[in-house]
């Protein structure tokens, strides 16, 4: 890890921050838009959604009034309004209080996020890391994070979760910039 961190000198935690809503609400909905799509797909169709409710984030009741087929014209497969619709349900009747999510433990913040559907594990830990700006946070399930310690510590194939997190105890209580460190590595190859 030293060798990166000499290498990719200091990070912001704010620059991998950037384009992303600020309110949780905001911030999940984005989540959900970006599953499985490119950076570049994920914001042309995000910003698709918006302009359907005027440039802004919706509010869930409003993402709830709206027609389905509507939504789905900005490029989301069925599966994506449902879960938009699940999420904007939960956040308008209560059972995710979005406003107390940052008073919350990681456990907790995950537990609670992935009761939503389309929101598994991996987008928990993006939201820990990305929204909430938690310290700890090591996303055992990321591609990017398991490719750059395979490469960065000469392993012959991808670590599982337990030898990640065996390999990442060293870097605790800062397992977060570790894992920025990780994926810039990444970003720094030809």
């Amino acid at each position: 890890m030293r060798a990166l961190v000499d290498r990719i000198g200091p990070l912001s935690l704010d620059d991998r921050r950037q384009g992303r809503p600020a309110d949780p609400y905001g911030a999940l909905l984005r989540a959900i838009v970006g599953q499985q799509l490119s950076t570049k797909a994920a914001r042309s169709i995000y910003e698709r959604l918006l302009e359907l409710f005027g440039g802004r984030t919706p509010e869930p009741a409003e993402l709830l009034a709206a027609d389905p087929d509507e939504v789905r014209a900005a490029g989301l497969s069925r599966a994506k309004v449902a879960y938009l619709r699940d999420l904007a349900a939960r956040v308008e009747d209560g059972r995710l209080p979005v406003d107390r999510l940052a008073e919350q433990d990681d456990a907790a913040v995950a537990a609670e996020l992935v009761a939503v559907k389309g929101l598994g594990q991996w987008t928990a830990d993006m939201f820990l890391i990305f929204h909430l700006g938690r310290p700890d946070v090591l996303a055992v399930g990321d591609l990017g994070i398991r490719r750059a310690v395979e490469r960065s510590y000469g392993l012959d194939s991808l670590p599982d979760a337990g030898e990640l997190e065996r390999l990442a105890e060293p870097w605790r209580p800062q397992r977060t910039l570790a894992s920025l460190y990780l994926w810039r590595s990444l970003d720094a190859e030809p």
